[in-house]
């Protein structure tokens, strides 16, 4: 039985990728960085927390990876800790980029020095790519970041990259373009609008704010990518690799989709703060992810519309109008807030 380290199992990606590892037969075991305290509440709405080994582990403390390493002594390691939210990285820069930098590194180092044979994807992000003026981004295009998270995720990407060269060490990166399910924080932009549609399909009179929505990017859905994860670590030699659709769209087409599903027509609904504008911003995100389906034969089946549709059913079905709500709606705002809260991604 093969046998897999999920570091940040606790997140979207890592309850999706444990489901799908133990549907392959892989013995799944998890790090968080308090596992005892976790709720681990993927895991628990996908009805796998029985099946895997949580552990705690701190990826800044090298000592702390290097025992969860020597511990579980896996064949293969998904490394998807570290602080992931774009917006918050320009609050807590250096947070981020300790806890994404430095985390990367003594897993890179614990790798190497173990003493066995592991293989190492990373999760990377399409937000190392910057703004490429609408070209498709793939493997060669140039790191341009624009933000603290993305400076952090180029970084650990280079340090993927040196080790495999430097060392030998068998070590991809996961370039994900942005993918999206149920399993979403309520924090993220996507899950936002989401449940700010179906709350007012139900009743609430609240608007949704947004700021920008000329922004373009690329969203999958996020079951269907952890597919390609393993697939990375299956190959003969270690690789790294664009995965995403290929179809872009803008934020306004995603709110618009969101809301059509009630039959609302979102910009009666949407107020735009200039305030929640970031400091700066990729205006466009573009993918091309021939290698995946040449070399990995992974290609996305669902498109943007089919993950507004798959998210928006995953809510819990509305109320009718004019059903039981405050004055502004938030007594049934804040009961529909509470059930899709998540715990935070690492």
């Amino acid at each position: 039985m093969p046998r897999a380290l999920i570091c940040g199992i606790g997140g979207q990606d890592g309850g999706y990728l444990s489901r799908h590892l133990l549907e392959l037969g892989y013995e799944v075991f998890g790090t968080s960085r308090d596992a005892e305290g976790s709720p681990f509440s993927n895991l628990v709405r996908l009805g796998v927390r029985d099946r895997v080994t949580v552990l705690s582990m701190a990826p800044e403390d090298f000592r702390s990876v290097f025992v969860a390493l020597s511990r579980v002594q896996p064949d293969e390691v998904y490394f998807l800790a570290g602080q992931s939210s774009v917006g918050l990285s320009f609050e807590l820069p250096a947070e981020t980029l300790q806890s994404i930098v430095q985390g990367t590194l003594n897993m890179l180092e614990a790798c190497r020095v173990v003493g066995r044979s592991v293989r190492l994807y990373h999760a990377a992000s399409s937000e190392c790519f910057g703004d490429t003026n609408g070209a498709p981004a793939h493997e060669a295009t140039p790191f341009h970041p624009r933000s603290p998270y993305a400076v952090a995720k180029a970084s650990a990407a280079w340090l993927v990259s040196n080790y495999r060269e430097a060392y030998g060490l068998w070590a991809c990166n996961g370039i994900l373009f942005n993918h999206e399910s149920p399993l979403r924080p309520a924090r993220f932009v996507t899950q936002k609008i989401v449940s700010a549609a179906c709350r007012i399909a139900a009743g609430s009179r609240e608007r949704l704010p947004l700021g920008r929505l000329d922004v373009a990017r690329d969203w999958g859905w996020a079951p269907e990518y952890v597919t390609a994860m393993h697939r990375m670590l299956q190959q003969r030699e270690p690789r790294d690799y664009v995965i995403a659709t290929g179809t872009t769209h803008t934020l306004e087409d995603f709110v618009a989709a969101a809301f059509a599903r009630h039959d609302l027509d979102w910009r009666d609904h949407v107020e735009l703060m200039p305030e929640l504008i970031r400091p700066a911003d990729i205006r466009v995100s573009r993918a091309d992810p021939a290698r995946a389906a040449r070399e990995l034969g992974w290609q996305a089946r669902r498109r943007m519309a089919d993950v507004v549709a798959s998210m928006s059913e995953a809510v819990r079905p509305a109320e009718p109008r004019g059903g039981r709500t405050g004055p502004n709606g938030s007594e049934h705002a804040a009961h529909k807030s509470q059930r899709l809260r998540d715990e935070p991604v690492e």
